[in-house]
């Protein structure tokens, strides 16, 4: 079995493999796209809950017609390519823009061993 350290090595890193670096660095999300428009964050929460509630149809509509912003176009761009590929990831991203996430909790339980020593001095 190989050592997980083994990419660590000299001569394995960026130095070696320039092709390696993504000098693009991580693409923007959609909504950190849109506030560059010009968009407030609560017209971008109005039409993403507005069209959260359209069918196929509607959401078709909307891509076809010219007239529409391109909020509208890059939202339901992002939900139909969500349905096509049969994944919720950008509706869950929709949804967590508009609504926030989930409260998330954590069970922590901690077993602790040993001598617990109290010293009261009164000035006695």
């Amino acid at each position: 079995m190989a050592n997980k350290l083994d990419n660590l090595k000299k001569g394995d890193g960026f130095d070696a493999h320039p092709e390696r670096i993504n000098r693009n660095g991580r693409p923007k999300k959609y909504v950190t796209l849109l506030k560059e428009q010009g968009y407030k964050l609560a017209e971008i929460n109005d039409t993403i809950q507005s069209m959260l509630s359209m069918d196929l149809d509607e959401l078709k509509d909307v891509w076809q017609n010219p007239k529409a912003t391109i909020l509208e176009k890059t939202i339901a761009n992002a939900m139909r390519k969500s349905l096509e590929k049969g994944s919720l990831y950008s509706i869950e991203t929709l949804l967590s823009r508009v609504y926030g996430k989930p409260k998330e909790t954590a069970d922590v339980n901690q077993t602790v061993q040993g001598k617990v020593e109290i010293t009261l001095d009164l000035g006695q």
